[in-house]
Parts: C-alpha cells; structure tokens; sequence
C-alpha cells in the first residue's frame, strides 16, 4: 500500500480509539456521537481506498507468510 492508504488506516484508528476515550470519560453524548458517525464514514472511506489502492507484489499465496517458512526452505 501506498503511503496514502495507511495514512487513512491511521486517521481511521485514531478516531474510533478516540470515541472509546470519549465514551468512558462521560464526554456529551453528542460529541461522542458525531465523533463515531464521522468514525464510521471515515471506515468506509479508509476500506474503499485500501481495497482500490495500486499495490503490486510478486509473491503469491505459496511463499505463505514471511515470518513462517515453508519446510522446503529451512533445508
């Protein structure tokens, strides 16, 4: 992904962890509110432009994760 993808991604997580602050520290319902509307349009937004971002790679689902090598390529 772009830089511009995660810059939503974190937009996005900031707000909605944001709202669960709000919450439990009894601010108006109606700044909570419309800090979780704008949260929840921002979620759609942040999915829309990951799911459309022109990322390319060259690995498929047989490299399977890079953090677990396949046993093929331990020996």
């Amino acid at each position: 992904m772009k830089n511009t993808a995660m810059f939503w991604v974190a937009v996005t997580t900031l707000i909605l962890i944001t709202t669960g602050i709000m919450a439990t520290m009894n601010i108006p319902f109606n700044w909570v509110f419309y800090i979780c509307v704008l949260g929840q349009i921002l979620l759609v937004y942040m999915v829309f432009r990951v799911l459309t971002d022109n990322y390319v790679t060259n690995r498929t689902f047989r490299d399977l994760y890079e953090d677990h090598p396949m046993k093929s390529e331990i020996n």
